[in-house]
């Protein structure tokens, strides 16, 4: 493979990275608040929270690009007066990884909230603990299982993000283009098939990796915690 090749695995990688980093503990909190929490709008917030899986992705990336671009409600007080521009970067294609594979993490972690036993909850409370001594050492526990799952799963779908990343962040080489987009400029090169199909075989690879990963941990985490 050539540096231009690696190039766009290792930011692939990257941007998969962050775009987890970021979005893991947002999650968890959405998906605590869905799961355990009952409030007008709750249906809204549910609707809203999954809308990139329903979603054109390139519609995602037009909605980020109106948000954020320079000229955007946020975008714009961003680069004004923080200097922070998202648009065209690798930031910006890590927030719109983030973005895409963000209700992934919640429905995760939500199957992980909804197995966890509340009687265990109520037995700690009986013995004097409080919400946050509950929720550090008898529900996060419970639910690590499909914490990790979900931040495993959300990395393997991130490395395979396009239409959001194509419309928010563009193509650039060395800063937005991707595994995915490194592909599409192959196939438009001429000549470049060969190219395409190595790039290609290393998606399907981290891809498949992280999908085994993401069942081996929920496994392991389940005969940690006693389930298996």
């Amino acid at each position: 493979m050539s540096a231009e090749e690696w190039q766009a695995v290792r930011l692939s990688l990257d941007v998969a990275t962050r775009s987890v980093a970021g979005s893991l503990l947002p999650a968890v909190a959405v998906a605590w608040v869905l799961t355990r929490l009952r409030f007008p709008g709750r249906a809204l917030l549910d609707a809203l929270v999954h809308l990139p899986l329903v979603v054109p992705p390139v519609v995602v990336g037009w909605g980020l690009l109106m948000l954020f671009g320079i000229r955007g409600p946020i975008g714009a007080p961003l680069h004004e007066w923080f200097g922070v521009r998202l648009v065209f970067t690798t930031d910006g294609a890590a927030l719109a990884t983030a973005v895409m594979s963000f209700p992934l993490i919640v429905r995760s972690v939500r199957l992980g909230l909804e197995n966890v036993d509340q009687g265990l909850e109520a037995a700690a409370r009986t013995l004097g603990a409080g919400p946050v001594d509950r929720f550090l050492t008898v529900t996060l526990p419970l639910m690590s299982p499909g914490i990790l799952a979900g931040a495993v799963t959300a990395f393997a779908a991130g490395l395979g993000e396009f239409g959001a990343v194509i419309t928010f962040a563009s193509n650039i080489p060395g800063q937005t283009q991707t595994l995915p987009l490194a592909i599409y400029a192959a196939t438009q090169t001429p000549g470049g098939e060969a190219t395409a199909a190595r790039l290609a075989l290393v998606s399907f690879g981290l891809a498949v990796s992280g999908l085994l990963l993401a069942e081996l941990i929920a496994r392991r985490m389940h005969l940690w915690l006693g389930r298996g």
